[in-house]
């Protein structure tokens, strides 16, 4: 994992843009509205290529807050999907026409009969995520992330889903790596690799700040028109996921949380910064939140005067700002992005989300496990 600065390779970068989900409900009111909107403005995969030949550019919907997604296809001839890219998992999977669940029925669903590349297998698997759990099959068909194409590829096809109603995404495209797959299936990022589909087995991240368009995720290289100043690289603490040692976590120069180092998974699925709850707990008392259902909520004036919380990562200092932590509701309230993680663990972790990511270029690098 690097955060900052990088040499761009000059082959076969893929960008896929991301956009920023906001929230519909701020502008649309009321379920037949939203349905209506959605009916009315469904997404193309039209491709535009930019900057050169070797970069391809899809454009992509806003439909949440705090999501990033983007648009792949699978099939023949290719059915469009959108989902977002995962860091935090490893696992490819779409809804299928067989599934009767209330999240599927709000979601475009594989129609396997229509693809004539479809291979079925009767490989069961269940996935449980912090917001939701899927109990899917395991299929082969092509799959498309703009110019990159994964022939034969293994994908999970959900039956029954809980938790993602209400989440405009399709489904969900795992990056991380091959031994936390839940489907024991080969992750497309790595069959993109050993297939020597892409140039250099790196992608990374580009997140936009309170811009629904310009976000982006590129495969096989690093475009440097993304980023200022250098890349910081930063050793995985095994080559098992996309987790960082953190030398400790401070808030006016007094270390508030991570005092002898803690693990952080760097997760572009998670819309938060998540961490122990004693300790989630412990900086919503220092910044002045108080609990109102799910969220705490500060003074919105709060934002000009709360001092930043900086992650000290391999020795350098990455601050999160009050005005990255602290978002907006649609009611104009403001509430903190800080959240108990769920998964109980012995030592000390903690996940970096879109949160932070917004406020630092990141790059994967598979190769070199950082």
């Amino acid at each position: 994992l690097v955060l900052l600065w990088l040499v761009a390779f000059s082959e076969c970068i893929i960008e896929i843009p991301l956009r920023r989900v906001k929230t519909m409900r701020k502008t649309l009111s009321g379920k037949n509205t939203l349905n209506n909107f959605l009916k009315e403005h469904a997404y193309s995969l039209s491709q535009i290529s930019s900057r050169g030949s070797n970069l391809t550019i899809h454009p992509l919907r806003n439909i949440m807050d705090m999501l990033y997604v983007g648009n792949i296809t699978i099939g023949t001839p290719p059915q469009e999907f959108q989902v977002i890219f995962d860091t935090g998992s490893s696992d490819l999977w779409v809804p299928s026409i067989d599934c009767n669940s209330t999240s599927c029925a709000t979601h475009v669903r594989f129609r396997h009969l229509q693809s004539s590349t479809f291979r079925p297998t009767n490989k069961t698997f269940t996935i449980i995520y912090g917001s939701g759990r899927m109990k899917g099959v395991v299929a082969y068909d092509t799959v498309r992330i703009g110019d990159l194409v994964s022939t034969d590829q293994p994908f999970g096809l959900s039956m029954e889903e809980y938790g993602f109603a209400h989440k405009r995404f399709d489904g969900i495209l795992g990056l991380n790596y091959r031994n936390l797959s839940w489907s024991k299936t080969l992750p497309i990022f790595d069959k993109l690799k050993n297939e020597g589909a892409i140039s250099e087995p790196v992608f990374a991240f580009y997140l936009s700040k309170d811009k629904r368009e310009g976000s982006v995720v590129m495969f096989g290289g690093v475009d440097h028109h993304y980023y200022k100043g250098e890349l910081k690289w930063v050793p995985l603490i095994r080559a098992v996921d996309w987790s960082v040692h953190v030398d400790r976590i401070t808030m006016k120069r007094e270390v508030i949380a991570c005092s002898e180092g803690c693990a952080a998974l760097v997760d572009t699925g998670s819309s938060n910064i998540q961490g122990p709850g004693r300790l989630i707990d412990n900086i919503q008392k220092l910044i002045g939140a108080t609990p109102r259902g799910s969220k705490y909520y500060v003074s919105c004036s709060a934002v000009n005067i709360l001092p930043s919380i900086i992650f000290t990562i391999n020795g350098v200092n990455y601050p999160v700002p009050a005005r990255a932590y602290i978002l907006k509701d649609s009611r104009g309230h403001c509430y903190t992005t800080f959240k108990e993680k769920r998964v109980r663990r012995s030592t000390e972790s903690w996940v970096l989300g879109e949160v932070f990511l917004r406020l630092y270029f990141s790059v994967f690098d598979r190769g070199n496990d950082r």
